[in-house]
Order: C-alpha cells, then structure tokens, then sequence
C-alpha cells in the first residue's frame, strides 16, 4: 500500500487494540471519521446476526461486528479501500473470526446478492447530491430481512429522513457530535410509500362502488 496511513483503534465488543492501514486518497485515511464513530455508537451487534458494511473503507465499522460474532460482508466501490480492508483483516483477526467475513469490490450494493441482512451500516458521501445516497437507501431497504434496520449518518438531515420514511415509514433521528444517526427497521416487504398509494386507490375504487351500489 502506497503512501500509508496507520493508526491504533480499540474495538468496542472486546475492548482489544487492532491497527488499522489506509492509504492517501481514501476517506478519513488518518484515523477513524466521527460521523462512523457516532453510527458505532448507536450499533447493536451481537454474535451471528448477518451484517453489511456498505462503503466500508478500510474496514472499521465491519471489523467492530466481526469482533463481536457477526457475519458480515464489506463493500467499497474504490479497489484501494478494498484491499486496505483485506489487509486490515488478515493482520488483526484470526482464521476462525476471518471466516465469518467477505470483502467485495461493489459499487453499491451492485455485487451483492444477498437481501436477508439483519443490520446494514453506511456512512455516505453527502458532500455531493443525494444520488449515492439514495441509491444507497434504496438498495438497503430490498438488501434487509425483515425486521432488519438500517443505520446511516450524515451531516444533512431533513432529505434524509424523508427519503428513508418514504420506504420503511419511520425512522429516528438521534444527533451526535454534530451528525445525525438515522435508524430505521424494515418493518413490510413493500416500501412504505407503495403501500400507501395503493391503499388509497383501493379506498377510491371501494368509494366508487359504495356509490354506484347506494344509486
């Protein structure tokens, strides 16, 4: 890896140090992002629950699940990312723990096949439109069990609650060191925006008939 970046971190699940390499170019490469660290913080990972770290870098938030039993799929579109992430793997966890886990080179969730997550976590780029964003938000609600949640944070927020309210028909905001965490369970297999305009043409064509019935 060209032009390094390395730094300590302590994985919350164990309270164990890894060290973690990024290189110049990728996002946060110095040390860990504090928008990630305000997702961590608010991040349930228990042991085999199926996770993905979408946009995952140099592996922090998908190393954290792994640590704590997870079995878990990184992605990152940028091949750099990918390959700090397998290398940040294969030095700090062992054959048994690197087994439950599989790095993908995704430009979203474009090589992932799986829609049975139980916990998707991203941090995406809102310095740009929303069109990473939203695909990514879209992309998270098919990829989820139900019952699943999302986990994002961004520095925006009123886009980001409409956009996820309008597929999983809720979400909570919780505000963190100057980011918002945004946290939202897949609740129905249709997003919920769907549901909606379809139960009110169904209440337009029952209102119809009620009419002609009553004539």
């Amino acid at each position: 890896m060209d032009n390094e970046f390395e730094y300590g971190f302590v994985l919350p699940a164990s309270g164990r140090k890894i060290v973690l390499r990024a290189s110049r170019g990728m996002f946060s490469p110095a040390g860990p992002d504090r928008g990630t660290l305000a997702m961590l913080s608010y991040a349930d990972f228990i042991p085999e629950i199926k996770v993905l770290d979408l946009g995952c870098g140099n592996g922090i938030v998908g190393f954290c699940a792994l640590e704590a039993g997870a079995r878990v799929t990184m992605c990152d579109a940028d091949q750099s990312a990918v390959d700090a992430a397998k290398f940040n793997l294969a030095a700090n966890f062992d054959a048994a723990a690197a087994g439950r886990a599989r790095i993908l080179l995704s430009d979203g969730f474009d090589a992932v096949a799986d829609n049975d997550f139980d916990l998707i976590l991203s941090n995406p780029p809102y310095h740009t439109d929303f069109a990473v964003a939203k695909r990514f938000i879209e992309g998270a609600f098919s990829h989820l069990s139900t019952g699943g949640q999302l986990l994002m944070v961004t520095k925006r927020l009123d886009w980001y609650r409409n956009k996820i309210t309008s597929l999983f028909g809720g979400v909570k905001v919780r505000e963190s060191d100057g980011y918002f965490v945004f946290i939202a369970e897949k609740r129905q297999n249709k997003p919920y925006k769907a549901l909606q305009k379809a139960k009110k043409i169904q209440e337009r064509k029952e209102g119809t008939k009620d009419a002609r019935v009553r004539r």
